[in-house]
């Protein structure tokens, strides 16, 4: 077995233990998952590791919560992997290894890999890979299953001022200035915050649709295009810490949609034909997420920045558990493209996490900025399976 932790990655241990559970805006509640169409593929005759016995080892977190059972297979097992145009996933890699090459020496040396991906070419990553990496077929060890739930996620994009206007009246909020000192125990529910002035003055934007707005928050990230054209860059500045409720699950208890409109555009549509009831809805979940604006001087071509510290490549990059899987680590997905059984089979890394994002096979994928992105990640809810890809001992 191998125990991990974010900044000190493999240890000898003898017990393993999980909690999985998964829920986003609309995970718990939109059509039922699309499993992927592949089937299990048949053992190669060619390997990197050793076949014979085939060995099963185990990563968990310091603290014992989560658990992943991970199998060595070779990168001819991985279906898609000799499809998938590697090269696509370079830049992602490279912004990963940005933070990997600043841990400190353990049992994984991600700062020698790095290293060597430095010299490396685009052109060369299928190569790279092999050489360099063993790859891990990952399971739940606790059901044994090795299938789990894929999310999407993405990147708004949301007219509004810098102040308030006719147009633009619901608030986003920066963090509280007083929580910095001293921030309550329990924090406020977002019910209690809307409806006191415990936020007064801590607005940072103003935006047009409530429904938009909270969905940013969900993300945790967004943009706001300004009448006069110019961007302005939300990033994660914290939160009041509390556990996050579906509004789709509120919706459906109440007969309010049906599970096929359990999406982000339903829910939207629902929120325009039911003005008085938006509130409501939304301070059923207790969490307020709150932003800080990024600098002007930040590139506005890349993606959010993620949990590891990196900006997020679209369809290369998704969120994890980081107690069950490496964050900065190269993966392997196989799932499907929303609402259908055309695959995903692609590398992506794991560069994010998220409060929703819990269990060794669970994985939210960033799907880029913008309303066609926002599109396909509020109807995705697939099936998938992942790969680990941990670094070969030197």
């Amino acid at each position: 077995m191998i125990f991990w932790n974010s900044s000190n990655p493999i240890v000898v241990c003898k017990s393993a233990f999980c909690v999985v559970m998964a829920s986003l805006f609309l995970a718990s509640c939109a059509a039922p998952p699309t499993k992927p169409i592949s089937q299990s593929p048949k053992a190669s005759s060619s390997s990197n590791l050793p076949r014979t016995p085939r060995v099963t080892e185990t990563v968990i977190t310091d603290d014992s919560s989560s658990s992943a059972a991970l199998t060595p297979v070779a990168f001819s097992e991985i279906p898609g992997w000799d499809e998938d145009n590697l090269s696509e996933a370079w830049q992602a890699w490279l912004q990963s290894c940005n933070t990997l090459r600043k841990r400190k020496p353990g049992p994984v040396n991600w700062a020698a890999v790095c290293d060597r991906a430095n010299a490396q070419k685009p052109r060369d990553a299928k190569a790279f890979f092999e050489n360099n990496f063993r790859a891990y077929a990952v399971r739940n060890q606790i059901t044994g299953k090795s299938e789990g739930l894929v999310t999407g996620y993405y990147e708004p994009i949301i007219a509004g001022s810098r102040v308030r206007t006719d147009r633009y009246t619901v608030p986003l909020y920066a963090y509280p200035k007083a929580w910095v000192r001293t921030k309550p125990s329990p924090a406020p529910t977002r019910a209690e915050l809307m409806n006191s002035n415990l936020l007064k003055g801590s607005e940072i934007a103003w935006v047009e649709d409530p429904v938009a707005a909270a969905s940013m928050q969900i993300q945790g990230s967004g943009k706001i295009r300004l009448d006069n054209g110019q961007i302005m860059r939300l990033g994660f500045a914290g939160s009041n810490d509390l556990p996050f409720k579906s509004s789709a699950q509120w919706l459906l208890d109440r007969k309010e949609i049906t599970r096929a409109q359990a999406t982000m555009q339903g829910i939207s549509e629902w929120a325009k034909r039911n003005p008085s009831k938006v509130q409501e809805m939304l301070n059923a979940n207790p969490r307020f997420v709150f932003f800080r604006e990024l600098p002007a001087s930040a590139n506005q071509d890349l993606g959010p920045i993620g949990a590891l510290g990196v900006p997020l490549t679209p369809e290369r990059s998704v969120a994890i558990d980081p107690r069950a899987i490496p964050l900065g680590a190269p993966v392997f997905l196989e799932t499907t493209r929303p609402l259908s059984n055309q695959p995903i089979r692609r590398l992506v890394m794991a560069q994010d996490t998220g409060k929703a994002i819990v269990g060794p096979v669970r994985v939210d994928y960033f799907w880029g900025t913008g309303d066609e992105a926002g599109e396909l990640a509020g109807r995705m809810k697939q099936n998938g399976r992942v790969w680990l890809m941990l670094p070969k001992r030197d």
